[in-house]
């Protein structure tokens, strides 16, 4: 990053923090126990996303929770099973996709509140841990499989799904931690965050449905994790959530360095969703103190699937 002239600096505030009432207290869950070991967690906020009706949508991991928080930042509990829910996004037809690190990729019904598996296993094999995902504009769903993969153990690995052909594709499975996903503006790549690689891998979508000549985008520098959420915003820029660096970085289609949106209250920014398009703004999840974060923007965010 220190090649290019040093980006904008913009500051996130607290846009709502989970309420007591939510928080569970003295526990140490078995996914802290592999992800942050030693640890009380009392939540562990990731998976934003905006429904059509302006409501934001965040997962709890550890708990197995999916909260609901109106525009007038009331939380409601929608959800609570058996599983370790990550990402979150909304289709078409107003259901929500799950990236469940336990169960796979699962399916809530907003109203009810039932969740129910799509996608658990490959070839008799389960996923190694599920972790993000994404529709493009036709209803195929990207996701990626981390697991406990890293530089240690490169063998993470992200799916395409296509739900009217029931259609499992595995594209790699090199992956040293993948973990957020979107597409390009012209839904011909894929933009993976691999975590533990401190960067951001383009994937080439062929026309035969393979990828080809995979390579880094973007490598980060710092932190103690690294790159987790991401986001493409309407001039096909990236947004990426640094988790352990307390920041959000914005670099543009070429992967220039142009912004970066630093918390002000905790250092993992875990994920990010965009929100009022009227109003470009940035909300970002910062899971060490279960607060959700605000910063105003000077560009809108790509319209999603569920969202048109």
């Amino acid at each position: 990053m220190s090649f290019y002239p040093a980006p904008q600096i913009i500051d996130a505030d607290v846009w709502t923090t989970m309420p007591s009432e939510f928080r569970i207290k003295n526990t140490s869950p078995a996914w802290a126990a592999a992800n942050k070991p030693g640890r009380e967690i009392d939540s562990f906020l990731e998976g934003p996303s905006f429904d059509r009706d302006g409501n934001l949508w965040v997962t709890d991991i550890p708990y197995g929770r999916v909260f609901r928080i109106s525009p007038d930042r009331k939380w409601s509990l929608v959800a609570e099973y058996d599983g370790w829910p990550n990402g979150l996004k909304f289709h078409g037809d107003g259901r929500a996709f799950i990236a469940d690190y336990k169960n796979g990729i699962m399916v809530l019904d907003p109203v009810t509140g039932t969740i129910e598996p799509v996608v658990t296993h490959r070839h008799s094999e389960h996923f190694r841990g599920c972790n993000d995902l994404v529709f493009d504009s036709r209803g195929t769903l990207y996701f990626t499989d981390q697991g406990q993969s890293g530089m240690q153990m490169p063998n993470g690995r992200v799916y395409r799904y296509q739900p009217e052909q029931d259609r499992l594709d595995l594209l790699i499975d090199t992956g040293p931690s993948p973990n957020g996903i979107v597409l390009n503006e012209h839904e011909d790549a894929l933009y993976v965050a691999m975590t533990r690689g401190n960067s951001v891998w383009r994937l080439p979508l062929m026309a035969d449905g393979s990828v080809s000549k995979v390579g880094v985008f973007v490598q980060l520098s710092g932190g103690l994790s690294g790159p987790d959420g991401l986001a493409v915003d309407s001039q096909g820029g990236l947004w990426i959530a640094h988790a352990g660096n307390g920041c959000v970085w914005g670099v543009s289609r070429m992967g220039a360095p142009t912004y970066r949106v630093v918390s002000q209250t905790g250092v993992t920014t875990t994920n990010l969703a965009f929100g009022d398009m009227a109003h470009p703004s940035l909300f970002i999840t910062e899971s060490d103190t279960g607060n959700i974060l605000h910063a105003s923007l000077m560009v809108e965010g790509r319209s999603m699937f569920g969202q048109e």
